[in-house]
């Protein structure tokens, strides 16, 4: 019997492209939604075929700004995936969207047609923090849809970068104590990354230095009210994105739509996935271990210490490490210290 696989649903489309964008999606304003439900609703078809009708705990509408699809659209799809699988009474339904692109009403036909957690890319509190990044929304906008959403049943999340030219210590703590004021349970906290090929990655920008990125980290982690339970994502207690989790402990998934990955496991061998015919290519164990331990060791609970783990780790360095890496309970994480210096860390760990 295959065992349960979470969802992801690639939606490219979005009204413009940020200034920092580098993820597959495109400028938009009136795509072709029929040909996009029918192409999506084929490959669910596809993977409800060749999987058969496996559990279903979380689906995820990951953009892009899923937002943008008409409702109609989102139930079409949400049925074909309630044909083809079984989706769980208490599964966790992730709608990505943008200020702007919702309102009262809208975002009311989502919840009934399934969504049950709402992502905001809100990204930052001041206007022209908003503009220099290319997005098309003011706070205003931002801070009205959040309020919607508190308003009704739906869990919600939203998403903020930091570590822009000119950003502080001082006026990201300032961020932070803003976006304590709005009563979030769940954010997300991105460090700028200039992107080749970008807009702002043409330009020739003073950005913060690596001490200065660390001290705004160490900033947020005092300033803001929520906990942190992974590298970029803070949440209340029993608030963390479902999802999210379920992948970075190594659960298999599905990814549909052009370009989306998957990690398919099928007869005790894992697949790396693309789409339903872009990519299906059998990951040896070893290197499907080392995926679970880099997404796994990006959070604060870190990994359990299985037979699979042990054969890739260097325990004695994890052992001389105790400043960067803890062991204990069958688990192992990264200290503070180690999230600070985490892609080097891993490098030194894995043989």
């Amino acid at each position: 019997m295959i065992q349960p696989h979470n969802i992801y649903i690639h939606v490219p489309f979005c009204a413009s492209k940020c200034k920092y964008c580098a993820f597959f999606s495109s400028a938009c304003a009136n795509p072709d939604w029929y040909l996009y439900t029918a192409k999506i609703c084929d490959e669910i078809k596809y993977w409800g075929i060749r999987l058969g009708k496996i559990s279903v705990p979380t689906v995820f509408f990951g953009g892009g700004t899923p937002s943008l699809m008409p409702t109609d659209v989102f139930d079409k799809i949400m049925s074909e995936i309630r044909k083809n699988f079984n989706i769980t009474n208490d599964a966790e339904i992730t709608l990505e969207s943008n200020p702007g692109t919702l309102n009262k009403k809208k975002l009311s036909d989502f919840i009934s047609a399934g969504v049950n957690r709402l992502s905001v890319g809100v990204q930052r509190l001041d206007d022209k923090s908003l503009k220099f990044l290319g997005r098309v929304h003011d706070v205003k906008t931002a801070r009205n849809i959040l309020d919607i959403a508190q308003q009704m049943d739906i869990r919600l999340s939203a998403d903020f970068i930091y570590g822009l030219p000119g950003d502080t210590v001082k006026s990201v703590m300032q961020m932070c104590r803003d976006i304590n004021s709005i009563g979030l349970k769940h954010c997300s906290m991105y460090e700028l990354t200039i992107e080749e090929n970008t807009p702002l990655g043409k330009m020739n920008l003073n950005m913060p230095t690596n001490d200065e990125m660390a001290d705004m980290y160490n900033a947020i982690d005092e300033t803001l009210i929520l906990p942190r339970y992974e590298v970029s994502n803070y949440a209340a207690h029993g608030d963390e994105c479902r999802h999210n989790q379920n992948i970075w402990d190594g659960a298999p998934y599905i990814g549909i739509g052009r370009g989306a990955a998957g990690r398919i496991y099928i007869d005790d061998t894992w697949y790396e996935q693309m789409g339903a015919y872009e990519k299906f290519t059998p990951i040896n164990s070893h290197e499907r271990a080392t995926e679970i331990l880099i997404t796994g060791m990006r959070t604060t609970r870190g990994i359990k210490l299985t037979d699979q783990i042990k054969n890739i780790i260097d325990i004695q360095y994890a052992n001389t490490h105790p400043e960067q890496i803890t062991i204990a309970n069958g688990r192992i994480s990264a200290t503070k210290n180690g999230m600070l210096i985490l892609d080097d860390l891993l490098l030194n760990l894995v043989k």
